[in-house]
């Protein structure tokens, strides 16, 4: 597939008008003040970009996972600190409740969700389960009507700002990922708190924290899923959040384009553009090619993962997450190195794509962990 459908290309000029328009200006500020973007975040929600494949009978705009990358790299390309919140809210948090809640569930937390009435959070990292996503140490204990977990995570994207956490837990620590639970908990129970706001190298503006769980009652009825499927469902929720993080690196990968573009036949060296040195002609091509290969390969990942292909899905969102990060680490680099001295500078956006790049190789799974998820499909 060459070309977006006419639908996802008119959903791709809306992302872009409002990105270049409302997000990019004002996203060094944010950067250098570490200030979360709660009203972009309200205005994404009203124009439905928060709960984008949520159906509509959830309050959600029923679109494609294509339509949703392809608006997230526009947001990204603006600003990736907005694009990981909105990431987040949409593959890590309405998509297991949809894919595994029940009806219930369902029409009890994705409208409020969707409408950008409340915001969601994903807690699956904690100090000795990173990588190893089987080792939870959080414990969770049946109590009657309500399940009671104790623990702690950490690096928990927009949970200083949420009001609704996807969190894990485990009721047999000893035999790893066999006992992983799924639960959905409102973030305003007791026992629940948001610890201190982590400072970070990049994505500044995006809110990161600490959670602790200590004595937290979760009712019955907020059990995602069957009990001790929880791995399940973390790992094919993660599927989502690795598409999302590939179209997020798609942006920076683009905006580190063209701001090098621009820079290479403006800047003038021994009387000439510095784009007529073959040397930054051939790091133009570079990223180019880099760009392209990862976008298609990100396009593909969506499109099977429309069509229900479940394993082949996971295996091109694993492609996908780890070509596109790897070019937005690549693209940064050298769009910084193009900008001499000056990609040095927090004056230069640049260097925030510099730094705002290096965690898209990171979280939702290292390119070490992708390339073991893809090796696997061709050695068993």
């Amino acid at each position: 597939m060459f070309e977006l459908p006419d639908d996802v290309q008119q959903i791709q000029q809306l992302a872009r008008d409002f990105a270049r328009k409302e997000i990019l200006p004002g996203a060094q500020h944010r950067d250098h003040t570490h200030t979360f973007p709660a009203d972009l975040v309200r205005q994404l929600a009203e124009m439905g970009f928060m709960g984008m494949v949520v159906p509509e009978a959830y309050g959600g705009a029923g679109l494609s996972t294509l339509a949703y990358v392809v608006a997230l790299e526009e947001i990204c390309y603006a600003d990736a600190s907005v694009g990981v919140t909105m990431s987040v809210n949409n593959s890590l948090v309405c998509t297991p409740i949809l894919a595994n809640g029940t009806e219930e569930q369902k029409q009890r937390w994705l409208p409020g969700l969707a409408s950008g009435a409340q915001l969601g959070c994903y807690a699956l990292t904690e100090p000795d389960a990173g990588s190893d996503a089987g080792a939870q140490r959080t414990k969770a204990r049946r109590d009657g009507d309500d399940y009671v977990l104790d623990g702690n995570k950490i690096w928990i994207t927009n949970a200083p700002f949420a009001q609704v956490c996807v969190a894990y837990a485990n009721l047999a620590p000893e035999e790893r990922h066999r006992g992983v639970c799924a639960f959905i908990i409102d973030m305003a129970s007791p026992g629940f708190k948001v610890g201190k706001l982590e400072d970070k190298l990049g994505i500044t503006s995006s809110a990161t924290s600490e959670l602790s769980f200590d004595g937290l009652r979760v009712p019955a009825a907020n059990l995602l899923g069957p009990e001790r499927q929880g791995f399940r469902i973390a790992m094919a929720t993660l599927d989502g959040g690795r598409i999302g993080i590939a179209a997020q690196s798609l942006g920076i990968a683009q905006r580190a384009f063209d701001l090098a573009v621009a820079h290479a036949r403006q800047r003038m060296a021994f009387g000439k553009p510095i784009a007529a040195n073959q040397a930054i002609q051939w790091m133009i091509a570079d990223m180019a090619t880099r760009i392209e290969s990862a976008r298609l390969l990100t396009w593909r990942a969506a499109v099977t993962k429309d069509s229900n292909d479940t394993a082949r899905a996971s295996h091109f969102c694993s492609m996908a997450k780890l070509a596109a990060s790897e070019t937005a680490n690549y693209c940064a680099d050298k769009a910084l190195q193009i900008h001499g001295g000056y990609g040095f500078s927090k004056e230069y956006e640049v260097e925030r794509l510099f730094r705002d790049a290096r965690i898209t190789t990171l979280y939702e799974g290292t390119s070490e962990i992708q390339r073991i998820v893809i090796s696997r499909n061709y050695l068993g």
